[in-house]
């Protein structure tokens, strides 16, 4: 055998060990490797491999032991001669080219189509400025605490509890955690026979399609909303009716009353983040009791506000049991982790439960009973205490980045929490170049195609996420992100003429700013007010509540205006050109760039000299 067909990835999640033994198995069962090849010893290939001897010997020892190897006493290590009998009709590694059979198009009867779906390289990892959201760094993982539970589950009696495929009650205890731990975060209390688990959140989607949706049901949607359940709609065969998004989620209007049922995402609207506020929840539940209306609660999302507090879930607020509500443990809870959850009326679930059990069956016990004690444990409050800051940090550094760097844009939907931000392009630039070209240079974006119905819709933004890029690595990925814009929209971008007649020279300056207030606008379309103090001090609030202030220093440089916030803007320096036309200030970089612009309040406004 030669050891050419052999090769370690320094880059594998697997220890040296593993990809020895899994490479062989591979070239095994493809027929590289056939039946009754000698191997090389174990000091021969450790030596070619450059790894430890025991490393080899403990691979080929597993391999033995799973019938792959077998050794000759004085002869040595041999693939099994019966290795692949059972392989009925395998000649050997499998053909590279599969032949379409246009036979098997009049045999399927469910035409799944994947209109304008997007879908992140496999590898994102590698990205170095990776803005996805719903996907999550390895550093997230609580992997100590998730494997003690898996040690507590292993421990108990599974099997005595049903881990058979025949058996269709969920596993107790995790009910139990559910209903005390994770329900009464989101103010909905539920009993036992109100809860079904599911093979993650979209499996409980799926479900709920299933049983609530066919050619005869209207279902609103929100509109950018979450394609995922488009398309489930789509294969059901219902009508869709598109509803619009604002600032406050989804907007309660006449096309509503047209609807059986309504699929809502009140906490973090998918895809724009904001945050459906009490008031309108309210309306909501009114609509859907006025017109006998059913109420989808998607919370994937969960709700992680930074800048005011949680509202409760519409399952909590619903007092006539027409709320289906959808949840599930984080992703990041553990690698491949699908657990989700069904909270609605006991007569639906009894139905869900049945078509589970038809479909794929419950979710193994023993990943439930891992969940359960991980729950019981404290880990879940612990661990969601610790995401819940991370994820804040990590928002507040990407705002802050957005605000420092792009201030020529702005968010149309301001959020107050959750894990991404929806921007819109600036005029010129059109996302889809703009999200090929990031890619390129090392950022990953999400283009807002797959979240439209049509694509007569007026759109051109993208979603920019959080939990899968450190927060140290986020505001050099907005850097980068504002070099492409600026080189993509460079005809677009205003510069300064030097010979604009309301360039302020350093004499007009000082006069016009000293005890001038600034009135401007955030890149979140927050406002914001700056007063500049004769002494050079100088002061900021931004928010709708003056939520966020900050303090620093201003001074002249011949011509050149300068500024320097304790926080705000990193606390670095700024050199500004300044023109004023009337009230009207506008910011420009030394080099011609505009930067912002705002509303100046001062007795010294006149530019007469």
């Amino acid at each position: 055998m030669s050891v050419a067909l052999i090769h370690l990835d320094p880059d594998s999640k697997l220890n040296l060990q593993g990809q020895i033994r899994q490479k062989l198995v591979e070239g095994i069962l493809n027929g590289n490797f056939p039946s009754g090849t000698k191997l090389p010893s174990s000091r021969k290939l450790a030596g070619q491999l450059n790894v430890a001897r025991n490393t080899v010997v403990l691979a080929y020892q597993q391999l033995i032991e799973g019938g792959y190897l077998e050794s000759h006493q004085r002869s040595g290590i041999f693939v099994c001669q019966n290795i692949l009998e059972s392989r009925v009709g395998f000649q050997g590694k499998p053909s590279s080219q599969t032949v379409q059979d246009p036979r098997w198009r009049k045999h399927i009867r469910l035409n799944i189509k994947q209109k304008d779906q997007f879908y992140w390289p496999s590898n994102w990892q590698q990205y170095p400025y990776p803005f996805i959201d719903g996907h999550f760094d390895s550093s997230l993982y609580p992997a100590t605490h998730w494997r003690e539970a898996s040690r507590h589950a292993l421990g108990t009696r599974i099997i005595d509890q049903g881990e058979g495929d025949e058996g269709h009650a969920d596993h107790p205890a995790l009910i139990k955690e559910i209903r005390t731990k994770m329900l009464p975060r989101r103010g909905i209390t539920a009993n036992a026979d109100e809860i079904l688990i599911t093979l993650g959140g979209q499996n409980a989607l799926y479900l709920l399609s299933r049983l609530l949706f066919d050619r005869t049901t209207s279902v609103a949607l929100e509109e950018p909303g979450n394609p995922k359940m488009r398309q489930l709609l789509n294969q059901a065969g219902a009508t869709i009716i598109n509803s619009p998004v604002d600032e406050h989620g989804l907007v309660i209007n006449n096309r509503l009353s047209d609807a059986q049922v309504i699929y809502v995402t009140p906490s973090h609207q998918i895809p724009t983040a904001v945050t459906m506020p009490n008031q309108r929840r309210r309306g909501l539940l009114r609509q859907a009791t006025q017109f006998d209306q059913l109420i989808i609660e998607d919370d994937l999302e969960h709700e992680n506000n930074y800048l005011g507090q949680p509202h409760p879930a519409l399952r909590g607020m619903d007092k006539d049991n027409r709320v289906i509500y959808v949840s599930a443990l984080p992703k990041v809870l553990a690698p491949g982790l699908r657990i989700g959850f069904i909270v609605a009326a006991p007569e639906f679930i009894r139905q869900a439960r049945h078509l589970r059990q038809m479909v794929i069956g419950r979710p193994r016990m023993l990943t439930q009973s891992t969940a359960a004690f991980f729950l019981s444990l404290g880990h879940y409050d612990a661990f969601m205490a610790r995401l819940h800051k991370i994820m804040g940090k990590r928002w507040d550094a990407l705002r802050q980045a957005l605000n420092h760097y792009l201030r020529d844009i702005e968010i149309e939907l301001p959020t107050q929490g959750g894990t991404s931000l929806w921007v819109q392009c600036p005029a010129g630039v059109k996302v889809k170049k703009l999200v090929n070209e990031a890619a390129k240079r090392g950022i990953l974006i999400e283009p807002d195609n797959h979240y439209y119905s049509t694509r007569k819709h007026p759109r051109n933004y993208f979603r920019l996420g959080v939990t899968s890029i450190p927060e140290e690595n986020i505001r050099e990925g907005v850097i980068q992100l504002t070099r492409l814009i600026r080189d993509l929209s460079a005809d677009q971008i205003q510069y300064l003429d030097a010979s604009n007649p309301n360039l302020l020279g350093a004499k007009k300056l000082r006069e016009v700013m000293s005890g001038a207030t600034i009135m401007t606008h955030t890149f979140f379309g927050d406002p914001c007010t700056i007063e500049l103090h004769e002494d050079g001090s100088m002061s900021g609030r931004s928010g709708h509540a003056d939520e966020d202030c900050d303090t620093g220093r201003w001074w002249l440089e011949d011509d050149v205006w300068c500024r320097q916030w304790k926080n705000w803007g990193y606390g670095e320096i700024s050199k500004l050109r300044v023109t004023l036309d009337a009230d009207r200030i506008r910011w420009w970089r030394p080099a011609g760039r505009l930067v912002d612009a705002g509303i100046l309040r001062s007795e010294k406004t006149s530019l007469d000299s």
